[in-house]
């Protein structure tokens, strides 16, 4: 079986609706990192020498290869990362090896059966 990582960078607010869409998309679970920064084209405001950004989330899935374009495009939906500029970005990247998902394997294997 072969994996997919897909690292997910999104405003705090809208992680649990992204973890929520990915689950129902196939994913079987997620690795949540709090209190990441972030800057994108235009750099974030001030106030008397203060940042006003938005608490950032990275959402890290490790998916089959199968689910994961499918679950990348519910992500970039639910998060509007296309329509709202600085709501986050979502990448996927091969993943040559992985251990420790040996639990997932059968309901994987069920899931892919069903999409495939």
């Amino acid at each position: 079986m072969r994996f997919k990582l897909l690292l997910v960078f999104v405003e705090d607010s809208k992680t649990d609706a992204i973890i929520d869409c990915a689950r129902e998309s196939g994913a079987t679970g997620a690795t949540i990192i709090n209190n990441a920064r972030g800057e994108g084209i235009n750099q974030q405001k001030t106030f008397f020498g203060l940042s006003l950004e938005t608490q950032r989330d990275v959402v890290l899935f490790l998916v089959e290869e199968h689910l994961s374009r499918h679950i990348l495009e519910a992500i970039s939906r639910v998060g509007e990362f296309d329509t709202q500029p600085g709501t986050g970005i979502a990448i996927q990247i091969d993943v040559e090896d992985a251990v420790g998902v040996a639990h997932q394997v059968k309901e994987l294997t069920n899931k892919i059966g069903e999409e495939l």
